[in-house]
Order: structure tokens, then C-alpha cells, then sequence
């Protein structure tokens, strides 16, 4: 997880955004980072105002990658359709869930704006980016339509966190799989 290269302040990041992910907001202790990133509290403390300040860095980094992977799969070469494929079939660690859907699920995050404002600012930033390349399928007649830009990629990231949701709870990566499936077939362009 974390390599002799990294400064504390990377290791204190990468700690927390993994103790996030696994425990929440309130189940993630200053004591539990430390310990996971191999730190001491004079150190969290000198890069770090406290926990909130450190959360907010670790979501904040999350929110990158997860717009940063997204982007990958959006930006390659090919149709609409394919390049939404690419994004919903890009691998997953399925089991664990969202790192940014997951947030919205904690009441400590959702009940500070400051902490909120990055997952937000993802979700938001990636519902646009879905509708933009929904928009460019639908011109060309790469996707099924007629449908509403925005509404096809609020119905994309709801199936993806759905289908983390129904995995998690089946404990079997096939219930996300299958609600993929079932949304690419929907777009899937109409042959005559």
C-alpha cells in the first residue's frame, strides 16, 4: 500500500482514504490512521489541522481518481456507445463499493458542506460529462433514443452505484454485472 517513497503527509492521505472507504467518517480515528499510515501524532498534526482537514484531503483525492478513471474510459477512441461501455465495464472493485457513493451514505460527510462539497462536485462533474457523450451518441444515432441527455446519464451513474449496492448486499459481483448488461442493452442503438 504504501512505499518508502512516500512522505508522511502521502501516507497519512492514502490511510485515510482507505479507512474511509472501509469504516466511514466516525469508525476512521485519528489513532486508526496513525497507526495505518505508520505516523505519530506529531506528525499528522503538523501537515494535518486535525481529522476534518485530513478527510477532506483523502475525499478530495478520491473524487480525483475516481473523475480521472472515468475520464479514461470516456475519452477513448469510438463511438458513444462504446466509449460508455468502456466506462460502465472498466474495472471495479465491485465488493467494496463506490469510494465517492459510499460517502453519500455517511451522515458525517453529508452533514458538513465542506467535506460534501467534493463528492458533490464528482458526481455533478460526472453526470455532465455522461450527458455530454450521450448527447454526441444521440446525434450520430449511436444510441437508442429519443431519450433526454441528462436523465440517460443520471439513469447511468444511478444503475453503477445500484449495481454496488446490490453486489455488496448479495455479496457476488453478478448483480452489478447483470444491471450492467441490462443498461447497455437499453442503449444499444435500435437496428431495423
Amino acid at each position: 500500500m504504501y512505499t518508502a517513497a512516500m512522505s508522511t503527509s502521502e501516507r497519512l492521505i492514502e490511510a485515510t482514504r482507505e479507512l474511509l472507504w472501509e469504516r466511514g467518517y466516525v469508525g476512521t480515528s485519528p489513532k486508526a490512521i496513525q497507526q495505518a499510515a505508520g505516523a505519530g501524532q506529531g506528525s499528522m498534526y503538523h501537515h494535518f489541522a486535525g481529522k476534518p482537514d485530513l478527510a477532506l484531503a483523502a475525499i478530495r483525492r478520491t473524487a480525483e481518481e475516481m473523475r480521472a478513471a472515468a475520464e479514461a474510459a470516456l475519452a477513448t477512441e469510438g463511438t458513444a456507445y462504446a466509449r460508455l461501455e468502456a466506462y460502465l465495464l472498466r474495472e471495479r472493485d465491485v465488493l467494496r463499493g463506490c469510494p465517492v457513493g459510499r460517502l453519500t451514505m455517511d451522515p458525517d460527510v453529508v452533514a458538513s458542506e465542506e467535506l460534501r462539497a467534493p463528492v458533490d462536485e464528482t458526481l455533478d462533474w460526472l453526470r455532465d460529462r455522461l450527458a455530454g457523450v450521450v448527447q454526441e451518441g444521440l446525434e450520430k444515432g449511436e444510441l437508442a433514443g429519443p431519450a433526454d441527455p441528462a436523465e440517460l446519464a443520471a439513469a447511468i451513474v444511478a444503475t453503477v452505484q445500484g449495481g454496488y449496492v446490490l453486489a455488496r448486499a448479495s455479496g457476488s459481483s453478478s448483480a452489478f454485472d447483470t444491471a450492467v448488461r441490462g443498461l447497455l442493452a437499453l442503449l444499444a442503438p435500435r437496428t431495423a
